[in-house]
């Protein structure tokens, strides 16, 4: 796996939670899209190619291990796992700094393919 690429880092506000008073999952996993995205195009261009327009195909297994509160830096780490013709498999991992203490919260694989600007959105190389 490529090096770390820190793709966003967020302090999380009480609009983000759930009745439960942690963090929604949902929000968790749509920061986990976006740092996967940007961290994508991170590598991408580290590879000689063109900015990419990237559209996510899969987002493999989450599991939250611990909750996230208000009030955590959550920091989302990007890390290139393999990159294709077409598409790019990145892993982001989520931290919660909390304190003097940084918690594991979850990580995914996801799966991006690069599209041209056409409405069919069709493949195009990455490289």
């Amino acid at each position: 796996m490529g090096e770390p690429y820190t793709a966003i880092q967020v302090v999380m506000m009480p609009r983000d939670t759930n009745p439960h008073g942690t963090i929604f999952g949902g929000v968790i996993l749509s920061y986990i899209d976006q740092a996967g995205a940007i961290g994508a195009r991170h590598e991408v261009v580290r590879a000689g190619g063109k900015l990419p327009q990237l559209v996510t195909v899969a987002i493999n297994r989450v599991e939250f291990k611990h909750p996230v509160l208000v009030g955590d830096v959550v920091r989302f780490q990007s890390r290139l796992v393999r990159i294709g013709r077409t598409s790019i498999t990145m892993n982001v991992q989520v931290e919660a700094e909390r304190g003097m203490e940084i918690l594991h919260v979850t990580e995914a694989e996801i799966v991006y393919v690069g599209v041209d600007a056409s409405p069919e959105r069709n493949p195009t190389p990455l490289l």
